[in-house]
C-alpha cells in the first residue's frame, strides 16, 4: 500500500529527528531544514500534507505557506511553532493554513490532525462537484471557487468547506460546536477563534450581496440567511 506523503520543514535537528521518526511509522516523510529547500521540494514532487515550522532560515514558514498556496490551493498545511501570540495564529490561518500547533506539541495530537486532514482531502477528491448559486455568485465547492462571469475568488479548503456547510443548512440556526466538530472534529477555544477568522473572510467576500447574511447568534451559533 502506498503511503501518504508529508512535506516537513523544521530546522531544529532534535525536534525534527523525533517528529520524523514518529511520522515515518505511517507516512513517507520528506524533511527540509529551511524554507527555500522546502519550497524547491514542493515544486518537484506532490505531497498529501505539509507541516511547516515558522521560524526557519532563508525563508520563514509564513512566506513558505504563501508561496505554496499560489502553487496549490488544496494541500492541507499545518504550522508547528513556538509563536504563541493570537496575531501569529491568525496570520497563519489567513495565509491559508488549516491548523496551528504550538510547541511543545503532542505527537499524538499531530498524528490525529494529520489523519483528519487526509480523510477530509480524500473525501473531497471523490465528492460530487456541486455548483451553488449564492446571490450574483456561483460557488464551485470542489474547486474552492466563488465566481461570476467577470470575477473569480479562490477560497482555502477550510473556507470552502464552511461555505458549503452553510449553504447545505441555509436559513437554519447552526450551533457553534456543531460547526466546529463538522470542520475540525473538536470544539476547543483555538478552533473557535479560527472559525471566526473564516467567517469574517466569507462575510467580506459576500458583503455586496444584500440578500445574504451570516448572522451571529450570541451564545448559540450562526445562521446563514439567504433570500431566494
Amino acid at each position: 500500500m502506498t503511503k501518504y506523503k508529508i512535506l516537513y520543514a523544521e530546522d531544529d535537528e532534535t525536534l525534527a529527528f523525533l517528529t520524523k521518526d514518529n511520522l515515518e511509522n505511517q507516512y513517507d516523510v520528506t524533511h527540509c531544514t529551511d524554507g527555500e529547500m522546502c519550497l524547491e521540494a514542493f515544486k518537484k514532487d506532490s505531497f498529501d500534507i505539509c507541516i511547516f515550522d515558522i521560524m526557519m532560515p532563508k525563508m520563514d514558514g509564513f512566506d513558505l505557506a504563501e508561496k505554496v498556496r499560489k502553487i496549490n490551493s488544496d494541500v492541507p498545511i499545518i504550522f508547528l511553532s513556538a509563536k504563541t501570540l493570537k496575531e501569529d495564529r491568525i496570520r497563519g490561518l489567513r495565509l491559508g493554513a488549516d491548523d496551528y500547533l504550538v510547541k511543545p506539541f503532542s505527537i499524538e495530537e499531530l498524528l490525529l490532525k494529520i489523519e483528519i486532514f487526509l480523510k477530509r482531502s480524500q473525501k473531497s477528491s471523490i465528492s460530487e462537484n456541486l455548483i451553488y448559486n449564492v446571490g450574483k455568485y456561483k460557488f464551485d465547492s470542489k474547486n474552492y471557487l466563488v465566481f461570476t462571469d467577470t470575477e473569480k475568488i479562490s477560497l482555502t479548503q477550510r473556507e470552502a468547506e464552511l461555505l458549503k456547510l452553510f449553504l447545505d443548512n441555509k436559513n437554519v440556526v447552526m450551533k457553534r460546536e456543531e460547526i466546529l466538530k463538522s470542520l475540525w472534529g473538536n470544539d476547543d477555544y483555538f478552533m473557535g477563534r479560527s472559525l471566526d477568522v473564516f467567517i469574517s473572510r466569507l462575510r467580506k467576500i459576500l458583503s455586496t450581496e444584500t440578500g445574504i447574511a451570516i448572522e451571529n447568534l450570541h451564545g448559540i451559533g450562526f445562521k446563514f440567511s439567504i433570500n431566494e
